[in-house]
């Protein structure tokens, strides 16, 4: 068994190497989008139960329909591809959140609401805010 990965790895070495690139752009990129996607968050983004739809999506709903369409296809890529980094070299983890995020799915509001109330994660939401000079969020009392 351990022979076959082997061989596997010396016959695939050209493609390990372009998934390390891929995973090397998307931390940068990464690094790049999570302050500028936080600082842009309204301070009551977390606050409240349910969040109202886009007023973009009353007025095209066909525009907004193929969009996210196409949103969540990418989202399906980038959420395979994070599966397929974990044993592979990468950051599989990163990649799998950034596709879940990109998603429209059932409960994600509820999702990343109770994931930002962790105290560590809100703190870190606040501290990235504090450095691109925005001010803080507000959490709820009850995530």
């Amino acid at each position: 068994m351990l022979s076959e990965i082997k061989t596997w790895l010396t016959e695939h070495q050209q493609l390990i190497g372009q998934i390390g690139n891929y995973s090397l752009i998307a931390l940068v990129i990464t690094a790049v989008a999570l302050p500028l996607v936080v600082r842009k968050l309204p301070v009551d983004y977390f606050v409240s139960e349910k969040r109202e739809p886009a007023k973009s999506k009353r007025k095209h709903p066909l525009v907004w329909n193929l969009l996210s369409l196409l949103k969540n296809l990418v989202g399906l890529v980038l959420i395979l591809v994070g599966i397929v980094m974990l044993v592979l070299p990468g950051q599989g983890i990163v990649t799998i959140l950034i596709g879940l995020a990109i998603s429209n799915f059932p409960g994600k509001y509820k999702l990343e609401r109770r994931i930002a109330c962790l105290p560590a994660v809100g703190a870190t939401i606040n501290k990235i805010r504090q450095l691109t000079g925005s001010p803080p969020l507000d959490f709820p009392t009850e995530p």
